[in-house]
């Protein structure tokens, strides 16, 4: 069998192992804190890391060169020779700009704890700092094990930030988000071992050339579709998600939900549609049919909040939706629309969560009647409230647009009975949103002494994101470029399949005699 362009792996062009400084970087930050007593010199060096960690990534930008086939900035070291195990590690057109989406948003979470955490600052600043390796981590493993290694790790920090830092029922909420989680990672865990057997590693290259027989293929989509859309979440395993982002403190929800999520779609592209791209093809519907209902029940259960972090979490539930969906209808358009939307909805959801953030500082209160009439108390408040909201209902000239836009295209292009199911999802964003921000601007009940407008630490942490859903919204064209060619190769290995009635399927994938 000729080797997929997938896996071809080229050396890094930058002089040093770049992947591993941007992964450990952040996490040798995380120890140097404890060398420190002030919490104003912990808030200060968490920055300083992060920051220092987003200006090493941006090189990987500069350097990535579209063209090529495969993966790029390769590390590859032997761990564990008898078992097969490598530190390898690479980016490409999917991986590359959700790192620099990570390494980004990094300065933002520590901004926007600077006054609203004051309490073991040190331990918090240090658990930013491993969320941010770890995470990046996840996103540049190549290698099987490692790959599970960095997804099991990152819930140790994104546990005691929920329920160290958190609301007033943090521990119901830490402790709901990690059963949820290591539930699906007993399915990803078995979907690894599986493909170990079959294929004698756990080199995600080496395992692109492995030809699995269609009860493989099927068991082993289903147990990765189970552990990614824990993470995603995908309706009916989305009920951590609204817990955590309620009672998790702002840089919290920000990871949550603007690069947390994002492991799960990431996964679906990445092993699903890549290693069973046969059951891919056929189980497509079930993907699909799950991305409507969570557009729709998403959309609903947003329209129906008063509070306004929970009005955001359920939002995500939809907008993950229609990334889900992008993915379920196997065009170039969807995967495009796909992509787009993980990281238009990391840059528009954390700018809304950073708005409720500061206005949680002021007022002490999430409630939609506790914070209305901030048009004439809170002017540059409203200019970025209102800037997120139309991004995250898709409106044209904003980042989510693009993504949207091309998502319901591939729904269209694949059936016109599917894009009509998605435009009531679509029009719920709408109707959520402009009740949220028309709420919040011009409503009554709020409570003017409590109100004062945005500082510059705060107008730091926004300004960044605000700059990217304008840029993006207008010129996607840089991401494209770089997304396309990653794309385009999973869009031709899935070329070709055979698509098989989900029933017969299903009876290739039981065992002989299993319904007799």
């Amino acid at each position: 069998m000729p080797m997929s362009p997938l896996a071809i792996l080229h050396p890094s062009p930058l002089d040093g192992p770049y992947l591993s400084l941007i992964i450990f970087l952040p996490i040798i930050g995380a120890f140097l804190l404890f060398l420190i007593r002030s919490d104003e010199m912990s808030r200060w060096l968490a920055l300083i890391i992060l920051s220092l960690t987003f200006l090493v990534s941006l090189p990987l930008y500069s350097a990535f060169q579209p063209e090529l086939p495969g993966f790029q900035f390769v590390e590859n070291h032997v761990w564990i020779r008898q078992l097969g195990l490598s530190y390898l590690l690479g980016v490409d057109g999917i991986s590359l700009p959700l790192v620099l989406l990570t390494t980004f948003l990094g300065p933002s979470t520590v901004l926007c704890s600077w006054r609203y955490i004051n309490k073991r600052v040190r331990e918090f600043m240090a658990c930013l700092l491993l969320t941010q390796g770890i995470l990046t981590g996840v996103f540049v493993a190549l290698d099987l094990v490692l790959f599970y290694f960095f997804w099991e790790a990152m819930l140790i920090p994104m546990f005691l930030i929920i329920a160290i830092w958190g609301g007033p029922r943090r521990m119901y909420a830490a402790i709901k988000f990690v059963l949820y989680t290591l539930g699906g990672s007993i399915f990803l865990l078995l979907a690894i071992v599986g493909l170990y057997i079959h294929g004698g590693t756990f080199s995600y290259p080496a395992l692109l050339g492995l030809d699995l027989a269609p009860r493989w293929e099927f068991w082993l989509f289903l147990a990765f579709l189970v552990g990614f859309a824990v993470k995603i979440p995908m309706v009916p395993l989305h009920t951590w998600l609204p817990a955590a982002h309620v009672e998790a403190p702002t840089a919290g929800s920000v990871i949550l939900a603007s690069v947390l999520l994002k492991m799960g779609t990431y996964g679906l592209l990445r092993f699903n549609l890549t290693l069973t791209p046969a059951a891919s093809v056929s189980l497509a519907p079930v993907l699909i049919v799950l991305s409507v209902a969570a557009i729709l029940y998403g959309g609903l259960l947003s329209l129906a909040q008063q509070d306004i972090k929970k009005l955001i979490a359920y939002s995500s539930v939809a907008h993950m939706g229609f990334v889900t969906l992008g993915i379920g209808v196997l065009n170039m358009q969807g995967f495009q629309g796909a992509m787009l939307q993980m990281l238009n909805h990391g840059l528009t959801t954390g700018g809304l969560f950073l708005l409720v953030g500061m206005l949680y500082e002021r007022t002490h209160s999430r409630e939609l009647a506790d914070n209305a009439g901030l048009a004439r108390l809170m002017p540059g408040f409203v200019f970025f409230l209102g800037l997120f909201s139309l991004s995250s209902l898709a409106f044209p000239g904003t980042a989510s647009f693009v993504g949207e836009f091309l998502c319901l295209s591939g729904a269209f292009s694949h059936s016109l009975r599917l894009g009509a199911w998605v435009i009531p999802g679509a029009l719920l964003a709408a109707a959520y949103m402009f009740r949220m921000f028309i709420k919040l601007t011009w409503g009554r009940g709020g409570d003017p002494a409590l109100a004062r407008d945005i500082g510059l630490r705060e107008l730091a942490s926004l300004l960044p994101l605000a700059i990217l859903v304008i840029v993006f919204g207008l010129y996607p064209a840089p991401l494209l470029k770089i997304m396309n060619p990653a794309l385009e190769s999973i869009s031709a290995r899935l070329h070709g399949q055979t698509v098989m009635d989900l029933s017969a399927f299903i009876g290739q994938a039981l065992p002989p005699g299993f319904l007799n």
